[in-house]
């Protein structure tokens, strides 16, 4: 078999076997142990298993299930109900305020736990039922709990980040520091967005009236719920960006972090932790399964020269260097639609990784571009897990359909900033210099 025979066959077999039903990490397991078979045999096959045992022992890779047990534990206290009273006593007379809280409490959330479904889960449960029993539309508030739920996929201490820079060998420590900025655009413009609509269309977001005549006293007192958010947030983002721990590290000071607060506020119980860390296990295995079939198709692809020859081939294309890159942001929203971003990120990164390097573009602003187009992946039909997230907590008259629909002007304002940041690298680049 030649190396351009396998390079066409293999998105097939994969597409196939997805379509057949096949779980993404068997369907990519099992068509890069055939690979690699085909070309090198039984001795092809160890190189394989070598390459998935060296990303396994992977120091960093401790740091995934610590924050996802972080993200479980927090989930399970009252923290995010105290944070969001907390923010929604101070814009209780602004046109829209409850969104807007809901999207500072989703960026809070993110700095805190680095991880998607978590957030999204719990802004549906805390945020929702608010946002419908003031009358608020309901396609706003569903834009609105989503895109700031998958935050997380963009802002530190990202999962996405961790496995992105894990897989090219890039420095995470960077990758965190060049998504604030991006992250924090996305959350402003979903804000500025939130704020214009209203103003447009006052019936979108009634004005709310359970916080009138609130003295000051009452609202410094609420405003105490937003300490521990951001005592967790500048314990573990502070520890990182400021050189003091690793990513590692500063994970376990997270579990820690959030494991007192907890115990502080008396929330803590042998139940609570057994739920969480029976979530954790679970979403590490699915993590994990899929990691290893992923890497099975990139170590096989990799083994038989195929990153090389793709990207000699599309070099060889003399096409401009930003449409190339426009061409991968295609590829990566294509395949957002229909697959995992673990898989992505495996699947993809040793074909593009060459091209991007051999064109002399920055890793660390590839992944952030990476990052973007996968938090656009979350929102993306059909698969769009971000809308499964929410309808396991919505109430059962809103449908998927109604829940896709109100993400298009949110899968907008990503577009935005994926945009800026493709045409201006320096936006994610100057905190670096």
């Amino acid at each position: 078999m030649s190396i351009e025979l396998a390079s066409a066959l293999i998105p097939i077999g994969v597409l196939v076997l997805i379509m057949l039903g096949v779980p993404v990490y068997a369907a990519t397991g099992v068509i890069g142990a055939a690979i690699v078979y085909t070309f090198h045999g039984v001795p092809g096959l160890g190189l394989v298993l070598q390459r998935i045992y060296a990303l396994a022992i992977e120091h960093s890779m401790i740091a995934v299930p610590l924050f996802i047990l972080m993200a479980s534990i927090l989930e399970r206290s009252g923290i995010a109900r105290s944070m969001y009273d907390a923010i929604a006593i101070w814009l209780r007379n602004v046109r829209g305020g409850v969104a807007i809280v809901t999207t500072i409490m989703a960026t809070i959330m993110a700095a805190m736990s680095g991880i998607i479904g978590g957030e999204i889960v719990l802004l549906g449960l805390v945020a929702l039922p608010q946002m419908l029993r003031l009358g608020y539309d309901q396609r706003l508030s569903i834009g609105t709990i989503c895109a700031g739920g998958s935050l997380g996929a963009m802002i530190p201490p990202s999962i996405v980040l961790i496995m992105y820079g894990l897989v090219t060998s890039t420095s995470i420590h960077q990758l965190f520091i060049a998504a604030v900025v991006p992250g924090l655009m996305m959350a402003l413009l979903y804000i500025l967005y939130t704020i214009v609509r209203t103003r447009l269309d006052p019936s979108l977001a009634p004005m709310p009236s359970q916080f009138e005549n609130v003295s000051l006293a009452q609202k410094l007192r609420m405003t105490q719920g937003l300490v521990a958010p951001i005592l967790l947030v500048v314990a573990v983002l502070g520890s990182i960006y400021g050189g003091v721990t690793s990513i590692t590290e500063a994970a376990a000071m997270g579990v820690v972090g959030a494991l007192v607060l907890t115990i502080a506020r008396r929330e803590l119980s042998v139940r609570a932790l057994a739920e969480a860390l029976d979530r954790t296990f679970r979403s590490v295995g699915v993590i994990i399964w899929v990691t290893f079939g992923a890497s099975v198709l990139a170590g096989a692809y990799t083994i038989i020269g195929g990153p090389n020859y793709v990207a000699g081939a599309i070099l060889g294309l003399d096409l401009p260097p930003l449409v190339i890159i426009i061409a991968m942001m295609l590829v990566f929203a294509l395949l957002g639609m229909f697959m995992d971003w673990i898989g992505i990120v495996l699947i993809t990164m040793p074909v593009f990784l060459p091209i991007v390097t051999g064109l002399n573009f920055d890793k660390v602003w590839f992944g952030i571009l990476f990052c973007i187009n996968m938090q656009i992946a979350f929102l993306s039909p059909p698969f769009g897990p971000a809308a499964f997230y929410l309808k396991s907590v919505a109430p059962p008259e809103i449908t998927l359909t109604q829940i896709y629909r109100s993400f298009l002007p949110f899968i907008g304002l990503q577009a935005i900033v994926l945009i800026l940041v493709l045409l201006f690298p320096g936006i994610t680049l100057f905190l670096l210099r």
